[in-house]
């Protein structure tokens, strides 16, 4: 009993130490917990099980939760069961080696996971999602600078959006709080410029996003409907929305689903 409580009191210091640095060499860890790399070792095992820390060559990341981001623990748990099947749909449209850009939504971060492993260029705003790919031998990582968003914990604003006017990214996926007859919304100013100056670098804009978001309209409008190539969302989505879209010659894909790219005129 002794032996196991001191045990948990050493791991609880070990994932403190962790989350405090993001990012620690076991050598560091070793050192400032006074035990052996060995047992730091072993530590590690039981947290990575634990889902709150993640080994890679020469140290650990903190992949726990983070409480300047309960916001976004909030918003990713919201209707998940979509976002998960709307996110393994998107991601069959994603080829490897592609240049992406995955903005900081709930339903990308969803599909972010899943694209962990496989080999591609990825570019983000959000913390989050690149922590997803610090670790991954398969993937190179561009993180996106500017003013962070403490509850969402992307970076926007005038440097984020002056980075992404020098990059060019096959695809852009991007979450939205919300789509009428107008087009997408975002709930936040400065995030619709960032998003748009993401649409502007993207040869195809991707936008993610379940049935409860559509004929809700937010703050700040995005985009037009015909602003974007293709639409994945869940099946639930209403027989209008699915006319008014193909009206728009936006392609969809339902979750579990696809439907046939909108035929394109003939060229003189």
């Amino acid at each position: 009993m002794i032996r196991a409580a001191f045990a948990d009191d050493r791991r609880t210091r070990l994932l403190e130490l962790i989350r405090q640095r993001g990012f620690a060499s076991l050598p560091a860890l070793a050192q400032a917990l006074a035990v052996s790399e060995s047992t730091v070792r072993r530590d590690l095992d039981f947290l990575e099980e634990s889902g709150v820390a993640q080994r890679t060559h020469g140290g650990v990341f903190y992949t726990g939760p983070s409480p300047k981001l309960a916001h976004f623990d909030q918003r990713q748990s919201f209707n998940w069961d979509k976002k998960r099947r709307i996110a393994v749909a998107a991601s069959q449209l994603i080829d490897d080696n592609d240049t992406i850009l995955l903005d900081g939504g709930s339903t990308t971060y969803e599909l972010a996971q899943l694209l962990v492993g496989r080999p591609l260029q990825v570019v983000t705003n959000s913390l989050p999602v690149a922590n997803l790919f610090t670790s991954s031998d398969n993937a190179d990582l561009v993180l996106i600078g500017g003013y962070v968003h403490a509850k969402t914990g992307v970076s926007l604003g005038p440097y984020a959006n002056q980075m992404l006017a020098g990059l060019n990214v096959r695809r852009a996926v991007l979450s939205v709080a919300g789509a009428s007859e107008r087009g997408f919304f975002n709930s936040n100013l400065l995030l619709v410029e960032t998003e748009q100056a993401m649409m502007h670098s993207a040869d195809e804009v991707i936008v993610v996003a379940d049935s409860t978001k559509f004929s809700h309209t937010s703050l700040a409008h995005l985009c037009n409907l015909t602003d974007i190539d293709i639409l994945v969302t869940d099946d639930e989505l209403s027989p209008a929305w699915r006319e008014r879209l193909a009206a728009a010659e936006v392609r969809l894909v339902l979750a579990d689903h696809v439907e046939p790219a909108p035929s394109q005129p003939d060229t003189p």
